[in-house]
């Protein structure tokens, strides 16, 4: 696992529920570690990726998941479907560890695209959760410590200011990550 790459990723999607709703964006920050003598490894950025998925069932989504998303039709017009954008996120994420702010939102969501796809999931099954490492990093703190990325960006001097896009979203947890781990 020291040699993994890391893929901090983030999915926006039609609704809630995985068997219901669909992905419409991926961002993924892929980093490699850096081995450091005495400490926990450092990490950089290796590539970025922002894909946006043409829904197939859009009459299922969720009216406020799409205002939140910022999804319009013009903006996904030229989006892939499915299957071929999950088959280039196969490549691009073969052998990498997941990283996701709330890991059992995303990880299902993507599971279910990698299977309605029919399109191996290459990602290792090692998954991190920044939500849980900050819950172990700040246990001791008082009661006022908040989890949602939005708070910790405010913790760390963080801007993100397109959140709600996956991109944005993936680059700001790469940089929470990199700040709770001192990275």
């Amino acid at each position: 696992m020291k040699e993994s790459i890391l893929a901090f990723l983030d999915t926006e999607t039609t609704g809630l529920n995985p068997e219901k709703h669909e992905v419409i964006q991926v961002g993924v920050v892929l980093a490699r570690q850096i081995q450091r003598v005495g400490k926990g490894p450092s990490i950089e950025i290796i590539e970025e990726i922002d894909m946006k998925i043409k829904p197939s069932r859009i009459e299922d989504a969720e009216d406020e998941a799409l205002r939140i998303n910022g999804y319009n039709e013009a903006e996904w017009m030229f989006a892939p479907d499915l299957k071929p954008a999950m088959e280039v996120l196969a490549k691009k994420l073969e052998g990498a560890i997941m990283v996701a702010h709330n890991i059992a939102f995303d990880a299902p969501f993507m599971d279910k695209c990698f299977e309605r796809a029919g399109v191996e999931n290459t990602m290792k099954r090692y998954k991190l959760d920044t939500i849980s490492i900050a819950f172990a990093r700040f246990y001791n703190r008082d009661n006022d410590i908040k989890y949602s990325l939005g708070y910790l960006c405010d913790l760390f001097g963080i801007k993100n200011e397109n959140a709600h896009t996956a991109l944005a979203d993936a680059r700001a947890l790469y940089q929470v990550y990199k700040k709770m781990m001192d990275a």
